[in-house]
């Protein structure tokens, strides 16, 4: 055979890793079977070599087939190594030669061999071969660009479908979906042939466009070619159906299709899920196992949110069970949705666990888990955690770790920490900012919200807006909030709950002629506000209950059940719960008594319906209101109960008597008695420091601002120097008052900076 000329070969750029071959030579070793299957692959590689290079003029078939099983093995230097010795031996590459080749280039990211390769292509006279213009389109498409790959496209003398298909994919990896659609319909246009990987990426662009009406068309096409039911096909096509939000058509395709596989269950278990059809989607599940087809990590991840509910909790726990009975691999994803599936379904504990026996963890597993402790009310856990991650992993925090440590900032209340991290994020976001604001708040230091407010110029952002309300709502500032809630009114003016806010705190300050015009302006307005729902999972069975409901068959006896733990409440502590609703944002519970509120109900049905000692856990739709925080309480205390209700805004543990939430509800009492008690305390504080000289350590406003009521004793000794007996009697007598009047923080704070108290 004729030698190739020199010019071709010459300075071709050699691959820098070669085939290894392992020594016969060497002794026996005790190996896993995955090595000794690994040696035999290598060493028939090394026969097949052997065989080439041994034939005096070896067919151009003999290295195609030789390149061909070094990218079947995942060996692309390889394959160009092969190639290299092709041009050596003289022997001429065909139209097979060079997709494979060129292959090999784009696997090893290697544009600079693949462009030799691609003037060998025109030297040897094969740019017009179909396969050829293909591998070179990819090569290209994915090497240099979507705009060189179509300039490859548009001067090749022919065009396929395959070519076009290529094309449209390379679009959509680039995030052009119109110039995707646009190849589609250029092949419609061509009257190429359609066949089933052209349709998949015609569906896969509909699903990035969101776009109905150009997923019915594509849908039309694939009936006219007769390949709807093609599974590939099928399985794009509701795919697309359910990124384009038409669940009702997905389903329609799926219940027509004479055959399915796992992932056309997967798809459509998907759809439910993120149309929040939840109990169809586990119904769906349990179909499919019946049907004999074991889910993969994949199908497990899309079925475990649909268990991240409280009334769900159950089948949470079957699903993990038959995961470690089946043997499905649980991977790094698989184990981030059991831990979100536990903290959402009320488990922290669980979600814990799973945490602790994590082999690797990733960003996600770590922001899991510090988001779920903080939203159980373990606001410290969350943060020690945080601590442990920087401490002992390299992957950089992104703005949903930093969101997730802030909120534990906001539940432990604990401002220096908060601050610290919140000036390490480099971009923060609008939640970010709400974070802070809300932390502020919580902390009662509405002059530094304010600051806060202004320096990221974020006024008019009604989420911002809601969580300084919240602050309102927890140190009683009932001024404030109504400006607050007037704003909101002003910002959402079809947001019926912001005139709920209103309407709320006016029929709290007795002026009912406010209440009814506000009133009639939801009703003009044609606004319609939330209705409370709550809810409760007993056997298997979902009871769901509104605001004086009295349509459950067990009402009778619900009703008795709290009217007779509230008659306890009274004897034992000497009073009802607090029945205030200024600045609550339900309306309907204002105006029922304590006991039809629908939480207390679902609560009531839950202690009557099992056994001493189980933990009642209840779900609501709007925030839990004042009374029910203050009953809850006492019922846990009364019973000898946990009870958990999970609100939009975290999960409630009662128990003991206490909330997880840190009883925020009752951070003020009286503001005549507050006042009273802060003029006594800062007088005891300015005589002692005029008796003893300055405090053993700074009293600064965050020791005061943040501990909880019980703590405040104890943090008062420990301020003060304990060796003297009066400054501790005097501690003690601090204390006590602190406990019994829980102070003003924010008075003195001003004290504290004004030099009075130093």
């Amino acid at each position: 055979m004729a030698a190739l000329p020199c010019s071709i070969h010459n300075g071709l750029l050699l691959p820098k890793e070669k085939e290894q071959y392992i020594s016969f030579s060497k002794p026996k070793l005790h190996h896993p079977p995955q090595f000794h299957k690994l040696r035999a692959l290598v060493n028939k590689l090394d026969f097949a070599h052997q065989m080439v290079d041994e034939i005096p003029q070896p067919k151009t078939y003999a290295w195609n087939q030789l390149i061909q099983t070094h990218l079947s093995n995942k060996h692309p230097h390889n394959a160009l190594s092969v190639y290299h010795g092709m041009m050596l031996r003289g022997i001429f590459p065909d139209n097979h030669t060079f997709p494979r080749v060129l292959t090999a280039s784009r696997l090893c990211f290697d544009l600079a061999f693949g462009e030799q390769v691609h003037a060998h292509v025109f030297k040897l006279g094969f740019s017009s071969d179909p396969y050829v213009i293909t591998a070179l389109i990819e090569l290209y498409g994915r090497l240099r660009g979507v705009q060189t790959a179509k300039w490859v496209l548009d001067n090749a003398p022919t065009s396929s479908s395959v070519a076009l298909t290529i094309l449209a994919k390379l679009y959509l990896a680039d995030n052009k979906p119109h110039s995707a659609i646009e190849i589609f319909n250029r092949m419609l246009r061509s009257k190429a042939e359609i066949d089933p990987v052209a349709l998949a990426t015609a569906a896969g662009t509909c699903s990035l466009l969101k776009s109905l009406q150009q997923a019915r068309n594509v849908h039309k096409i694939a009936k006219e070619c007769g390949l709807e039911f093609h599974l590939l096909v099928s399985n794009s096509l509701m795919k697309m159906y359910v990124d384009c939000d038409s669940l009702e058509e997905a389903r329609s395709l799926f219940d027509a299709m004479p055959s399915r596989d796992l992932i056309s269950w997967t798809e459509m278990i998907r759809g439910h899920v993120k149309n929040g059809g939840y109990n169809e989607a586990l119904k769906l599940f349990r179909q499919m196992t019946r049907a004999g087809i074991k889910p993969d990590s994949l199908t497990v991840t899309s079925i475990l949110p649909a268990c991240a509910r409280v009334p769900a909790h159950k089948q949470g726990k079957e699903l993990h069970t038959y995961l470690l009975r089946s043997g499905i691999h649980m991977n790094l994803i698989v184990q981030n949705a059991l831990m979100d599936m536990y903290v959402k379904s009320g488990f922290i504990e669980l979600a814990s666990n799973v945490f602790a026996a994590m082999i690797e963890r990733d960003i996600f597993s770590w922001t899991i888990i510090i988001l779920g402790y903080s939203l159980h009310g373990q606001g410290k856990r969350a943060l020690e955690l945080f601590s442990e991650m920087e401490k002992n992993s390299s992957f950089e925090i992104d703005e949903f770790a930093y969101a997730a440590v802030l909120h534990a900032c906001v539940t432990s209340c604990d401002v220096d920490v908060g601050m610290s991290h919140f000036n390490r994020i480099k971009k923060p976001t609008v939640t970010h900012c709400v974070l802070m604001v809300a932390l502020l708040a919580r902390a009662g230091l509405f002059d530094e919200v304010r600051t806060f407010i202004e320096e990221h110029r974020i006024e008019n952002s009604a989420e911002v807006l809601r969580a300084l309300l919240d602050g309102c709502r927890i140190h009683r500032q009932v001024t404030t909030g109504k400006r607050i809630a007037e704003q909101l009114c002003e910002l959402e003016p079809l947001n019926a709950e912001n005139y709920v806010l209103l309407s709320n705190w006016y029929a709290e300050n007795l002026k009912w002629d406010m209440v009814k015009k506000l009133k009639t302006t939801i009703k003009d307005m044609g606004l319609k506000p939330k209705s409370a729902y709550s809810w409760i999972e007993l056997r298997n069975k979902v009871h769901v209950f509104g605001t004086g409901d009295v349509s459950h068959p067990r009402s009778e006896i619900i009703y008795w059940e709290l009217q007779h733990l509230m008659k306890k409440m009274e004897d034992e502590v000497g009073q009802g719960p607090n029945s205030e609703f200024s600045l609550h944002d339900v309306d309907e519970e204002r105006e029922c008594i304590l006991i039809g509120h629908c939480e207390m109900l679902a609560i009531s049905l839950g202690l009557i319906s099992t056994q001493d000692g189980a933990t009642v856990r209840v779900t609501k739709n709007l925030r839990v209101c004042r009374s029910c925080h203050d009953f809850s309480k006492a019922i846990s205390k009364i019973v000898d109960r946990e009870i958990i209700i999970k609100d939009p805004h975290c999960f409630h543990h009662f128990k003991n008597g206490s909330c997880s939430c840190g009883d925020l509800w009752n951070y003020k009492i009286n503001a005549a008695k507050t006042k009273d008690s802060n003029k006594r305390l800062v007088k005891m504080l300015k005589n002692y420091v005029k008796r003893t000289g300055p405090l053993q350590q700074p009293l600064y406003a965050t020791d005061l601002l943040y501990k909880p009521v019980k703590d405040c004793k104890a943090m008062l000794e420990h301020v003060f120097p304990t060796h003297d007996k009066p400054a501790s009697t005097e501690a003690k007598n601090a204390g006590s008052l602190y406990t019994k009047s829980t102070i003003s923080a924010t008075r003195l704070l001003k004290e504290i900076r004004s030099g009075k108290l130093k």
